[in-house]
């Protein structure tokens, strides 16, 4: 679940934000997905050994495996029990929003405990020898915000750029961020600059939950617009910009900065596809796959899977297929 304080917006407020979606534009429904489709916020792999394995908001940061990409078996949790620094931060010890990536030759699981409406918030990490749930072993806090801050420290997304290691994270509290980080530990590097990425122009800056990818030339920086966690009332949409350098700035296809509202409109809600976000991209057999949550308004609401191959058009800019 990417921000919560999106939860407590009134209707009309939601209704006045900027940015939803045109009546005319076509979007493509998510690739058919059979078993345990529901998840939110869901990370997703291709593992050495082979199938797949997606973590999500849910449970003990939930987990769900597949074969063959198209049939998801529930798998449990990534932990047995919430580590004991998790309860600083609320008092359940539910984390939010993980990223799996491969690194060193070890898994990376990050993830980020907060609590409805605050920036008192941390982004964890843990590493495991197959990606698998049950086998990660936690290292404890990589950032933390607090109400002092004008960032929000949950939502990461880890990438390699130019040899070195770098976090995007953010919600509300002005958007998205990003820091550097340390190969060796994964954490923050101490003393980080803290790089702004992307806002709106108002209160209450609804874009989080950013996934930033290289292809060619330049970074892409695909993040949830507006509203989650509302079920068939859900707005959440996905917009993309990029930038020739990690730490940007971001421009949308007509040129407008990211920190100004720019974006171009990936994905929004469709038919029964409502509030399509909580991002993220892997690569499987050569190409982009984008792994995003949308709320079934033909199941209640329910959180489900979308997964939908990424097309890069020649001028360089992401469409679904």
């Amino acid at each position: 679940m990417r921000l919560r304080l999106a939860s407590l917006l009134t209707a009309a407020v939601v209704a006045l934000l900027p940015g939803t979606a045109r009546a005319d534009v076509t979007y493509p429904d998510p690739q058919p997905v059979t078993g345990r489709q529901i998840i939110h916020d869901p990370t997703v792999i291709r593992l050495e050994s082979g199938g797949y394995v997606a973590y999500s908001t849910g449970g003990i940061i939930g987990a769900r495996t597949s074969k063959d990409r198209t049939h998801w078996d529930d798998a449990g949790n990534a932990f047995a029990v919430p580590p004991s620094w998790w309860y600083e931060y609320n008092d359940t010890g539910d984390p939010w929003a993980p990223d799996l990536s491969l690194r060193a030759g070890r898994y990376w699981l990050y993830y980020a405990v907060s609590s409805w409406g605050t920036n008192h918030s941390a982004i964890g990490v843990a590493t495991s020898p197959t990606g698998l749930p049950g086998t990660w072993t936690d290292h404890g806090k990589v950032f933390a915000s607090e109400t002092t801050d004008t960032f929000n420290a949950i939502d990461p997304a880890v990438i390699r750029a130019d040899g070195r290691l770098w976090m995007s994270f953010g919600s509300y509290w002005t958007g998205i961020r990003m820091v550097e980080l340390d190969p060796v530990t994964g954490k923050a590097v101490q003393g980080a600059t803290v790089h702004h990425l992307a806002t709106r122009p108002d209160a209450p800056y609804a874009v989080e939950g950013p996934y930033i990818v290289r292809h060619g030339s330049h970074y892409y920086l695909f993040a949830s617009y507006d509203a989650c966690c509302a079920g068939v009332n859900s707005t959440y949409k996905i917009r993309v910009g990029r930038s020739a350098s990690v730490t940007g700035p971001y421009v949308d296809s007509t040129g407008k900065p990211l920190l100004e509202g720019g974006g171009d409109l990936l994905l929004a809600g469709h038919g029964r596809y409502v509030g399509t976000g909580g991002e993220s991209v892997f690569r499987d057999r050569g190409g982009d796959v984008l792994a995003y949550h949308y709320y079934d308004a033909e199941d209640g609401g329910v959180p489900k899977l979308g997964l939908n191959t990424l097309h890069w058009t020649k001028n360089g800019w992401p469409r679904l297929l």
